[in-house]
């Protein structure tokens, strides 16, 4: 009987707590709004276009530990603003710089890439992956090296 009681009453609060007279509608902000119809408005416009300068730079010969740099132009030949929410390199030596504002239809920004060849010997290639609102969603660079090692210690 006692058990009864307690369901009873569970119940009862949870028909009471569940029971208030304020619209679904009513909770609704209308910044939130405000700020899902900007969203829209600008998804609608298109998606934005990578073109590069080049996706691939050869450093040539390097001395092993030799750090060296370069840099990777993108244009936005969509119609939409492109977003680079993140970029890797495909191992710790390979460092990425992207823009974090977005880059408006029509307008250039600089990847810069680092690379650090300590470590590495001979042939080596590394790749910088962005990720981005365009249709594929990935952009993928690459740098190549040939890594000369260090003469062994006599």
């Amino acid at each position: 009987m006692r058990k009864f009681v307690l369901v009873l009453v569970a119940i009862a609060m949870v028909s009471f707590t569940s029971c208030k007279k304020e619209s679904a509608s009513a909770k609704v902000k209308s910044e939130n709004v405000e700020a899902a119809a900007a969203r829209d408005a600008e998804i609608s416009k298109g998606v934005p276009v990578i073109e590069w300068n080049k996706t691939e730079h050869d450093f040539g010969n390097l001395e092993q530990g030799e750090k060296v740099e370069t840099t990777f132009t993108l244009t936005n030949t969509g119609e939409g603003d492109l977003v680079i929410t993140g970029a890797r390199g495909s191992c710790g030596c390979t460092v990425p710089v992207w823009p974090k504002e977005a880059v408006k239809p029509g307008e250039s920004a600089d990847i810069k890439v680092a690379f650090n060849s300590t470590g590495k010997k001979n042939k080596t290639t590394n790749t910088v992956t962005l990720t981005t609102n365009t249709e594929k969603g990935n952009e993928i660079v690459r740098i190549k090296a040939f890594v000369q090692p260090k003469e062994a210690a006599q």
